[in-house]
């Protein structure tokens, strides 16, 4: 699971950056509230690769979800990429999970098959 849910999370690192620079040119926000926002969530999103594994990194996940959403109100398309990325995000949780699940009956399996 932690193998998709990092893959999702860096694309979403870019995503937030780009988001950030089309923000700088089209809202009335200044450049400096503009990147302390969006430099913060990519910051966090690089930061929750490595957390994925520890009890709440995932609930975390979905709150960076939710903020990708709400960024839409800023810069429209964020509405569209949002919900696509939160819909990577379930897919990533749930087949990665469902991956692990397997590996683990395989492994299993393979330790009775030896002993």
């Amino acid at each position: 699971m932690r193998m998709l849910c990092a893959s999702t999370l860096i694309g979403e690192f870019f995503i937030i950056g780009f988001a950030g620079l089309v923000a700088m040119q089209t809202s009335d926000l200044s450049s400096g509230t503009v990147w302390a926002v969006s430099g913060t969530a990519m910051v966090l999103s690089v930061l929750l690769c490595g957390m994925l594994a520890r009890p709440g990194g995932v609930q975390l996940g979905w709150l960076l979800q939710i903020g990708l959403v709400l960024s839409g109100f800023i810069v429209p398309m964020m509405f569209i990429l949002g919900v696509v990325f939160g819909g990577l995000w379930w897919a990533s949780v749930h087949f990665g999970r469902k991956i692990d699940e397997a590996k683990a009956r395989f492994a299993a399996q393979a330790a009775a098959e030896t002993a």
